[in-house]
């Protein structure tokens, strides 16, 4: 195989992206999947409408699989405060949607250009014009054909590292994620509940043709000493904590599949301004799930690669410049995704009365002060392209 202009080491929705955005290009793309024999995660996906524009250029948008989000309700566990978002104050059809992961990767999958192989980045050298990469397939043994030459490689895979100076922040929570039936219909409503313990979110989840109004994906943040716990308990016993965890908005929860959790961490860092290497997605970044806002700062990241990489000079990719530009580009956004979803937890999940006093009174104000609440909406749809 190769040589290849680009090689992306990931093929998750944010490296597909990547490839799907290169088609036509006139580029040779080389996608890397040491994960293809594992089938798709079947889990959910919040997207912001920023996302499904990008993923309608791809022609990669699926609308029958997506349960839009026309509202947000955010609020404070036995506080005071809350402020609404809806779709309508944007002429938007939806905020956000959820998707099944196992669709949008069938979905880009399909869209994508270029030479796919289940292979892994074992080891790189580095020369002048170009990166020497040897592949190792899953089972982690050498393959035995040529080494893989490129002028750019994409850290495109949650795995792959990539910072230099790196930050590992342990929030000391874990996600509980699960799916959940509501006795009360809230056609449209997604919910982002704040407590001490961190974050619960209900995201509306039409499944296999479900009604839609009563079925939610959730996130459930909590101490990461107490998530062993809840995921031993009976589904019965859940669903009554669940409940009163969440309040009585939506009447009586009851979980309909099952639970599996994960450590919170907040990884970045300095990204690696290494010659011909760029690091995307949550190999840049990893943030807390809050807001939704992981995924979507990904394909961002992939969409503005794939443009420089259109319009750039051949032989000016992966230089030294290509990379700072690049580097340079998405600083703004980048930073952005971090610091609104780490202040976020910093500030809802200190147990402070007064503290408690004044994020009522935030609450509130976004409520009743359009421009602020329309900033911070822009913000979650949008990322930086929503700032002055």
């Amino acid at each position: 195989m190769g040589p290849f202009d680009v090689v992306i080491a990931g093929a998750g929705p944010v490296g597909l992206t990547v490839a799907g955005a290169l088609a036509g290009s006139g580029l040779s793309v080389l996608l890397l999947n040491p994960h293809a024999a594992a089938p798709a995660a079947e889990r959910p996906i919040a997207l912001s409408h920023g996302s499904r524009l990008l993923l309608e250029q791809l022609g990669a948008w699926n609308e029958a699989a997506a349960t839009p989000i026309a509202t947000i309700h955010v609020s404070q566990h036995r506080g005071w405060g809350r402020t609404i978002f809806q779709a309508g104050d944007y002429d938007l059809p939806a905020l956000g949607y959820v998707v099944p992961y196992s669709e949008l990767v069938r979905s880009l999958a399909t869209r994508t250009s270029g030479v796919l192989a289940s292979l892994a980045v074992s080891e790189v050298s580095r020369g002048r014009q170009s990166l020497t990469l040897k592949l190792a397939n899953p089972a982690g043994s050498p393959d035995r054909r040529a080494d893989i030459e490129t002028k750019l490689l994409v850290l495109a895979d949650g795995n792959s590292g990539g910072h230099k100076n790196k930050r590992v922040h342990d929030y000391r929570q874990s996600a509980i994620v699960t799916t959940a039936k509501s006795s009360i219909v809230r056609k449209g409503y997604a919910w982002e509940r704040f407590a001490p313990q961190g974050p619960l979110a209900l995201l509306p989840y039409s499944m296999n043709g479900t009604p839609q109004g009563r079925h939610y994906a959730v996130i459930w943040s909590v101490a990461s000493a107490l998530a062993s716990g809840l995921l031993t308990l009976d589904d019965a016993p859940f669903s009554h904590v669940l409940t009163q965890a969440f309040g009585s908005r939506l009447g009586d929860l009851r979980v309909t599949s099952g639970r599996h959790a994960f450590p919170l961490v907040l990884r970045s860092g300095d990204v690696t301004g290494q010659d011909r290497t760029v690091v995307i997605g949550n190999a840049s970044q990893t943030l807390h799930p809050v807001a939704g806002q992981g995924l979507n700062l990904g394909l961002r990241d992939a969409w503005e690669l794939a443009e420089m990489l259109r319009d750039s000079p051949v032989g000016s990719i992966g230089s030294t410049a290509f990379v700072a530009r690049f580097i340079a580009r998405r600083r703004l956004d980048r930073m952005g995704g971090i610091r609104f979803t780490d202040s976020l937890v910093s500030l809802f999940s200190n147990p402070s009365g007064p503290l408690g006093a004044i994020r009522g009174l935030g609450l509130a104000a976004l409520d009743i002060f359009p421009p602020a609440r329309h900033f911070v909406a822009r913000r979650m749809i949008f990322g930086s392209r929503s700032m002055p």
